[in-house]
Parts: structure tokens; C-alpha cells; sequence
């Protein structure tokens, strides 16, 4: 992937960030979300977004959200960056950030129960 390419990537995530707090949607306001990456097309004309979700929402009813969202994603980043063609958006679900958090949390149960026995095998010895 060329450097264009990929600052044009960050661009529109950042961009895609900003504009995620700014939607009105009553579909897309109940849950934490975020722009985890983007992929443009070397043409332009497409750009998957991955979206990562955090809290309790419906995924039907997020799709049907970021459906109904697009013109203001793609209105948005057009105004935002400066771009010849402002690609066709496809929002692509990402659970990475809800698995890294349920990971930790296994790690932070592990690491309390160890400390909790080897303390215990301290005492005794």
C-alpha cells in the first residue's frame, strides 16, 4: 500500500471519529463506538470502515443505523477532507476492542487469584 493511500486511510478515520460523536441516531447513541481502521480503494470509490462496538446494542438495529447515517458519514468526510472522490462507505463490525477488554479482565482474575495463592503458600511456609 503506498503512503497516500494509508494517510488517506487515517484521514478518513480520524475524520470518522470526530463525526461518530456527532450523529444523531438514536440507533447508533446507545453504545460506545469508535473508527478502528479504515481501507480505501486505490480509486477512491469504496472505503470499508471498521467500526468497533462497546456497551449493549442490537447489531440489526446498528446496521440499519449506519444505513441510514451514510449520507452524513459521506457528506461529512467530504466536506472534512479534500478529496477528488469521497468513496462509498461499508461499515464493517469489529469486536477487537470487546475482545482485548474480556481478555484483560480474564488476565486482571488470573493475576488476583495467583497473588492470592501465593500468599497463602507463604504463610505456610
Amino acid at each position: 500500500m503506498n503512503t497516500k493511500l494509508m494517510r488517506i486511510n487515517e484521514d478518513i478515520q480520524r475524520e470518522m471519529s470526530v463525526l461518530l460523536r456527532d450523529v444523531k441516531d438514536p440507533r447508533l447513541s446507545g453504545a460506545l463506538l469508535s473508527c478502528v481502521r479504515c481501507e480505501a480503494t486505490g480509486d477512491l470509490k469504496h472505503c470499508k470502515v471498521h467500526i468497533s462496538v462497546l456497551g449493549h446494542a442490537e447489531p440489526k438495529e446498528l446496521r440499519r443505523g449506519f444505513k441510514s447515517a451514510q449520507g452524513f458519514f459521506r457528506s461529512g468526510i467530504s466536506r472534512l477532507l479534500n478529496l477528488r472522490n469521497t468513496p462509498e462507505l461499508t461499515f464493517v463490525f469489529d469486536d477487537s476492542i470487546e475482545h482485548s477488554v474480556k481478555i484483560n479482565s480474564i488476565l486482571k482474575d488470573l493475576s488476583g487469584s495467583e497473588n492470592g495463592t501465593t500468599d497463602s503458600s507463604d504463610d505456610n511456609g
